[in-house]
Order: structure tokens, then C-alpha cells, then sequence
């Protein structure tokens, strides 16, 4: 009887690969139909939000093309950058080297890439598409990155956690997702919350999500 326990190992050890590979394969097809998906600018908030605080060890989680994670490494940042999706670390990868830009790329889903705990000074998650698990498993790994005196920066569309499904075949459902309210619930006496507020987004030409016109930004700082 034959096993098919590898058909259905959530890891591809082959090329190097720690993660659902429905989720990889999903998102490699998403960024596969188009040259360039995203803008090429770094994210607004990001910018904002980074300006007063000094360089060290930052996590880019979801880094897509690169732009957050080149913008960072070009702005003094020890950067690692983590992304599901070949395609798109490939094109990160080839923008970092166009810019000359230092970046360690990860090949990983969040929950499943073994970060060293509390390493990250600054662990920066701009519109992740986190699945939500029974054990908020990418919840407690975007807390656990962030080291002692670090700040984790989550920011998201406003409104997408209310977001009903237009379609009875629309194959997005907020439910299955992470949202900032959740990472803040989880937030306890070691935390304080700089910014929790829905904002005007800095909105950039070009690129999907640019009909997005607000952001919800979450940034606490780990106190110890």
C-alpha cells in the first residue's frame, strides 16, 4: 500500500521551502499573471511610522516584491524578509541586488519559519494575508520576533475584517484571516500600544490595492 504522507507534508523541503504549499503554490500563481504586482514603493505607513527609530535588527514579514524590505536595508536596517512565494522573492531578490541593498531572504510561512524568538527590533507586517489557526499560531509568532524594547508594526486595509462576500462563489472570507484587533487582544502587562487608530492612506501609484483608501496601523512596543 502505498504512502502519500508526502503528498500531504505541508513542507517542501526540496527547494527549501517551510509552509503550506497550497498557500506558496496560491500566491506564486497570483504573482506568475502579472510583470509586477505591487507599486515598487516602499508602504506609507511604514515610512511614517519608522522615521523615529533608529536602525537595528527588522523583520519584513510578507515582503512580496521587495520594497519594504530594500527601502529598510537602504536605511540602515539589518533586514530579513520573509515571503511564501518564490515568484516574488526571486523579483525581490533581483531588485535588492539592482539597488544594492543587503537583504536576508527567507522562503517560509510565518508560523512555520523558526524565527529566534525575540530577535527582531522592528518586526513590520504591511497588509499581511495571515491564515488564521485553532492556536493563533501567526499571532504568537509575530509577537515572539519582536525582541525586548522592539516595536511590531501591523497594518492593514480598513474595513476588511467587516468585508462580505459579494458573490456566493467570492472566495475571500475575512474569517479565515488575521487582523490587527486580534494581534491587539493578545497583547498583555509586557506590551504597550503606541498606535492603534485607523488612518488616510498614503496610497501609491499603480499596483493591487491601490483602491484602498484607509489603513488600520497597530504599533506596540514590547516592554520586556
Amino acid at each position: 500500500m502505498a504512502d502519500d504522507t508526502a503528498a500531504e507534508a505541508p513542507t517542501s523541503p526540496v527547494d527549501g521551502y517551510v509552509g503550506d504549499l497550497a498557500v506558496r503554490d496560491e500566491w506564486d500563481n497570483r504573482y506568475s499573471e502579472r510583470h509586477q504586482l505591487w507599486s515598487g514603493q516602499p508602504n506609507g505607513a511604514l515610512v511614517a511610522e519608522v522615521a523615529d527609530l533608529s536602525p537595528g535588527r527588522a523583520l519584513d514579514v510578507g515582503c512580496g516584491e521587495g520594497a519594504d524590505a530594500i527601502w529598510l536595508a537602504r536605511s540602515g536596517w539589518d533586514v530579513t524578509a520573509l515571503e511564501v512565494s518564490g515568484v516574488a522573492l526571486a523579483r525581490a531578490a533581483a531588485h535588492a541586488r539592482d539597488a544594492g541593498a543587503d537583504v536576508r531572504w527567507v522562503h517560509a510561512g510565518l508560523a512555520e519559519a523558526a524565527l529566534p524568538p525575540g530577535s527582531f527590533d522592528l518586526v513590520s507586517a504591511q497588509y499581511p494575508a495571515l491564515l488564521r489557526t485553532p492556536d493563533s499560531a501567526a499571532e504568537h509568532a509575530l509577537l515572539d520576533a519582536v525582541a525586548p524594547g522592539g516595536v511590531l508594526l501591523l497594518v492593514h486595509h480598513a474595513g476588511m475584517d467587516e468585508h462580505h462576500a459579494e458573490r456566493q462563489d467570492d472566495a475571500f472570507d475575512p474569517a479565515d484571516y488575521v487582523w490587527p484587533s486580534m494581534v491587539a487582544a493578545l497583547l498583555g502587562d509586557d506590551w504597550r500600544i503606541e498606535a492603534d487608530e485607523e488612518r488616510p492612506r498614503v496610497v501609491p501609484e499603480g499596483g493591487a490595492g491601490a483602491h484602498h483608501t484607509h489603513d488600520v496601523v497597530l504599533r506596540a512596543r514590547r516592554l520586556r
